[in-house]
């Protein structure tokens, strides 16, 4: 009898762990820390100066005689009755050029959207004002279109035998609103054109089964579309129409008197022309509270908007 002898492999032994060194994670707080504080840096510095002045009496002819006045700073610009004119036509300006581009904005998009010969082409020349430097779209108005003499509108209207509008000196304030419509006009068209783009077909068509006409269709289905677009467009719009004054600057100097003194222009008026620095640097301020209180409403407006 003969014994067979079993022999069982045996399995390898596994290899050695290897021991990788994992390169150490960045915390995320580091890598965004230099942005944050350069940016901080940019807009508190220029704020905490213009809050240190503001209690100086500080006037560029006179750079030694600075001393510390409290709040009679903000209390001469309170009392200042150009302050409460320039703050109106601020908002008869913010006003006006919001109802204009948001109105002729949503017409355009929904005219813009139907298929028509020459419609890439209409459309980048709607859009191209949007990209003209606002100083050289406001001499573009001021000499080649409302000149008295050599502009187009003057031409227009001797043609009717209307004679020429000097449109500085007889509507001053509409000139504006008219140039900085046109600046802007094209920026509601892009954000409304881009919603009314995403407008679902399926809810047309069923409308039009059940008999809605264009007037009918526009106001029930594409205008609730499109609110918290045009809510968007008035969020942006107002924080920067609130600024307005290149156009102000090179077309009518804020004149005739305080005819198109806004409130930025009040403000340059009082630091580069009479060198009020205090003065100035407490207007600004009212200014920045103004603006904050604005912009809180628009963003609670557009937060309720875009929940419903």
């Amino acid at each position: 009898m003969t014994s067979s002898v079993v022999t069982t492999a045996q399995d390898p032994p596994p290899p050695a762990a290897q021991t990788t060194s994992s390169p150490q994670k960045v915390p995320a707080l580091a890598l965004v820390a230099p942005s944050v504080i350069a940016l901080l840096l940019w807009m508190i510095v220029p704020l905490a100066m213009a809050i240190w002045f503001a209690f100086q009496r500080y006037n560029l002819l006179l750079p030694d005689n600075r001393a510390f006045t409290g709040i009679a700073n903000f209390t001469y610009i309170l009392t200042d009755p150009a302050l409460w004119v320039s703050i109106g036509i601020t908002l008869v300006l913010v006003a006006s050029v919001l109802v204009i581009t948001i109105g002729l904005g949503t017409l355009l998009a929904v005219l813009f959207n139907q298929e028509f010969p020459g419609r890439g082409i209409a459309r980048v020349l709607a859009i191209s004002p949007f990209f003209v430097m606002p100083t050289v779209s406001a001499l573009i108005w001021k000499n080649m279109l409302m000149h008295p003499v050599n502009g187009l509108l003057a031409q227009m209207t001797r043609g009717l035998g209307l004679g020429a509008v000097d449109w500085f000196a007889d509507f001053p304030l509409i000139s504006i609103i008219i140039i900085v419509s046109w600046e802007w006009l094209p920026f509601a068209l892009l954000i409304l054109l881009t919603a009314i783009q995403s407008l679902d077909t399926d809810q047309i068509e069923a409308a039009r089964m059940d008999g809605a006409k264009p007037l009918a269709l526009f106001r029930f289905v594409v205008l609730p579309h499109l609110s918290r677009a045009i809510a968007v467009v008035a969020m942006i719009e107002t924080i920067f129409f609130l600024t307005i004054f290149a156009e102000i600057f090179v077309t009518t100097g804020g004149g005739p008197g305080l005819a198109t003194t806004n409130l930025a222009y009040y403000i340059y008026l009082k630091a580069l022309l009479e060198f009020d620095v205090g003065g100035a640097s407490a207007g600004g301020l009212i200014a920045v509270v103004l603006a904050n209180i604005v912009a809180l409403f628009l963003v609670r407006s557009v937060a309720k908007n875009l929940d419903t």
